[in-house]
């Protein structure tokens, strides 16, 4: 197996970011294969984990190494807070009740909301994982390690904690809902629509789209069943999150209707969970689960996976997760469980 390590993005990781996002399909606003837009991105990356930037202007990016092919083969992203610069829109999914006693008539109908209602909340974003290194526990990896920068520094970070999942397409790469909705609007196709929003070109959604509330029920049937439900490759994605804490409380993209999912920080798993532990050199005997294990600096903040069992404040790990780690002896890190724990009434 490839050594492995999710770890803060640096400046020379550009172009293996953009060789990865050359990979990613339509749908994912947040990583684009731009060149000029990854490079500005990173800036504020390596700002923002330098502690240079305002917290609420902080763009935390991560990538997936695997360290002995010198290769950049995930990322993933927290933003700080979305929509305190350009609006952040999604649809809410509301009720309208028509009724009329004379007649006996009691409707109850499903509404889209045009909302800001997300602004200021933390989002996680951008993930995506080369399709070669799509097995064993690589995916559970290079998504909860964003946990555990929570977990570290959850003084960083505002009170809620959200998630856009790409919405549903057809094994021909069509949104059903863009077709039966947004395209009306905006008079353009799905891709361009998103890689404008992209470029932070997103006053054009409150110029073109209508404010008042719109009925599901005035939808084809086609663009009514996907709303809420995510692209095919993005249901294993939704599973982590939710066993992390997230959930879906009715809010979707204006674009596809991907759901966002939703969480109050301090309820998350890994603040919970994790602990901090002093690292002590050695083999360590095969756990039963394996532990994230992360490093507490955050200018070089690095998550590992590792088959160990901390016990009574300290942590055994070998001179090569410590290398990876980029500790030592006596230095301290923060573990928790790679996989949730099962209740015993569940």
């Amino acid at each position: 197996m490839p050594k492995l390590v999710v770890r803060a993005i640096r400046e020379q990781d550009l172009d293996g970011l953009l060789a990865l996002a050359q990979r990613v399909g339509s749908g994912m606003t947040t990583f684009k294969p731009d060149r000029l837009a990854l490079r500005l991105r990173v800036e504020v990356a390596c700002a923002s984990f330098a502690e240079q930037i305002a917290p609420t202007q902080r763009d935390y990016l991560f990538v997936m190494e695997d360290v002995e092919a010198a290769r950049v083969v995930g990322v993933c992203a927290i933003k700080s807070a979305v929509g305190l610069v350009d609006p952040f829109y999604n649809y809410r999914i509301g009720t309208l009740v028509h009724s009329s006693k004379e007649l006996n008539v009691f409707s109850r109908m499903d509404t889209l909301y045009l909302s800001n209602d997300l602004t200021g909340c933390a989002e996680l974003c951008s993930l995506f994982l080369h399709p070669d290194y799509r097995v064993g526990n690589n995916g559970k990896l290079l998504s909860r390690s964003r946990f555990m920068f929570i977990a570290q520094f959850p003084h960083l970070f505002p009170e809620k904690l959200i998630a856009e999942m790409r919405g549903y397409q057809t094994p021909e790469g069509r949104s059903p809902f863009w077709d039966s909705l947004g395209h009306h609007f905006f008079q353009m196709d799905f891709d361009r629509a998103d890689d404008l929003t992209s470029l932070g070109k997103k006053s054009f959604i409150a110029e073109l789209m209508p404010r008042h509330p719109l009925y599901v029920a005035y939808l084809p049937q086609e663009a009514q069943d996907v709303i809420g439900r995510v692209h095919v490759d993005t249901a294993p994605a939704r599973h982590l999150l939710e066993q992390e804490g997230m959930h879906y409380e009715g809010y979707v993209d204006i674009f596809d209707a991907g759901p966002v999912l939703q969480a109050r920080v301090g309820e998350l798993r890994a603040l919970r969970d994790s602990d901090l532990f002093t690292v002590e050199t050695g083999n360590a005997t095969k756990a039963e689960s394996p532990s994230l294990v992360a490093s507490t600096a955050m200018q070089d903040f690095r998550v590992i996976v590792a088959d160990v069992n901390p016990n009574a404040g300290s942590i055994m790990l070998s001179e090569d997760q410590q290398v990876l780690l980029g500790c030592g002896d006596g230095d301290v890190v923060r573990s928790m469980s790679l996989n949730p724990r099962k209740s015993p009434h569940a």
